[in-house]
């Protein structure tokens, strides 16, 4: 038997996403983003409400994109929950050490192992577009030049008991697996 719940956000799993971006005085701002994720080929889409972020997105037109870690949960957890309007000292008290992005006006926070160097497309009714224009990547989460998931241990928001997750084990491979049914 099967439970009907109504209309949930419940799309399963969901990246931890951390948005870096500067204000108008320099200053690096991170936020945790949990409603984005993939647009279309080398662009990303994130669902943003008004915050210091959109001001931030608004003023530079380019911003960072962290994926959360096991070691940066805690850093995640807090930038989602505390407003940079009114924490002066946000960045400091989150354990985040920022610096400039190479090739945008934006900080990348040394603590994430990949960060995306993202321009925005299009940011209208809280929808965020943006183009990648770069990966970075620590080269401690790579095994063989790829990006290595043990490694990353790269977490995901659960958003029904609201936990997060370790996104580590594979399971299958994708565009193989399937192969077999044919």
């Amino acid at each position: 038997m099967r439970k009907q719940l109504g209309p949930q956000t419940y799309v399963y799993p969901m990246p931890v996403l951390i948005i870096g971006t500067y204000d108008e005085k320099g200053n690096p701002d991170a936020m945790n983003a949990a409603w984005g994720g993939t647009y279309d080929t080398n662009m990303v889409t994130v669902s943003l409400s008004k915050h210091q972020t959109t001001d931030n997105l608004e003023l530079k037109k380019c911003f960072t994109l962290a994926f959360g870690t096991k070691k940066t949960l805690k850093a995640c957890d807090y930038v989602g929950i505390v407003s940079g309007r009114n924490e002066p000292e946000k960045i400091k008290k989150s354990g985040l050490t920022p610096v400039k992005a190479p090739n945008i006006d934006a900080p990348l926070f040394e603590e994430f192992p990949l960060t995306l160097e993202c321009e925005v497309v299009s940011f209208e009714d809280g929808t965020l577009i943006a183009r990648i224009r770069n990966a970075i990547v620590d080269e401690e989460v790579l095994t063989e030049g790829k990006i290595d998931p043990k490694k990353m241990e790269a977490i995901v928001y659960e958003p029904v008991t609201h936990k997060y997750l370790l996104a580590a084990e594979a399971v299958g491979q994708a565009f193989h697996d399937g192969l077999a049914l044919k």
